[in-house]
């Protein structure tokens, strides 16, 4: 491994951001359900949130808020199907996904 002191600074910051460890809490559903519900009503992520609670330093710079996913091929062949795309078209089929996602939301504010 290459000293440290032979590093551009840079590189030096990120060797110890890859030695973090992720750690995993295992509190059960209703408070996982409850944690995240109070981040999502603070318009934090959750991570940031027990970061909070424990006093730990968060990120102080806003992240765009997103939702994701992971699509297997076959979840795209699904998607390309349903939606009457090409399954290689991936960033058609992104979109059109996110358009249906935002309809369903819209939808369901009437009710």
């Amino acid at each position: 491994m290459v000293s440290e002191k032979k590093l551009p600074a840079k590189w030096q910051k990120e060797q110890k951001t890859v030695k973090a460890i992720q750690v995993a809490f295992d509190i059960g559903e209703e408070f996982q359900y409850r944690l995240r519900k109070e981040a999502l009503d603070l318009g934090v992520n959750p991570s940031d949130r027990v970061r909070q609670i424990l006093g730990l330093p968060t990120n102080k710079r806003v992240q765009r808020p997103r939702l994701s996913i992971s699509l297997s091929e076959l979840d795209f062949e699904l998607l390309a199907e349903e939606f009457g795309l090409e399954k290689d078209d991936k960033v058609a089929i992104k979109q059109r996904a996110a358009t249906q996602l935002i309809a369903y939301i819209e939808d369901s504010r009437e009710d």
